[in-house]
């Protein structure tokens, strides 16, 4: 039986390991679980570089960690009627509904600018 007080801090196998999920370093899942560093501004705009010519609604620097960024992104894909994701810790919302998704947000007491043209 293993001791509660006891945990693995290095291993010649794996490296060092994280403090709270105690994986190795280059495995750690709770890394991803931290809200990302932003200025309180939620940013909107259409992006279509890399897409070919369609526009793609993108919203950067909520301060939400990633499973709520998850369930947000539902629901404004959900109230504009189409497609999406949450990606790398920005929500892209297929077409340009940056009208629509600045009312949802600031509905929802975010402080939020139109960014871009």
């Amino acid at each position: 039986m293993p001791n509660k007080n006891s945990r693995l801090v290095y291993s010649t196998k794996t490296g060092k390991t994280c403090p709270d999920c105690e994986n190795p370093i280059s495995q750690c899942s709770c890394r991803d679980q931290a809200i990302p560093d932003c200025d309180g501004i939620v940013r909107v705009s259409l992006d279509t570089k890399g897409r070919k010519g369609k526009g793609v609604t993108l919203i950067k620097g909520l301060p939400l960690m990633a499973d709520e960024l998850k369930r947000l992104a539902k629901e404004l894909k959900q109230k504009c009627g189409v497609g999406g994701a949450a990606k790398e810790g920005n929500i892209e919302i297929q077409g340009d509904h940056r009208e629509l998704v600045i009312s949802l947000l600031q509905a929802k007491s975010y402080k939020v600018k139109r960014s871009g043209g």
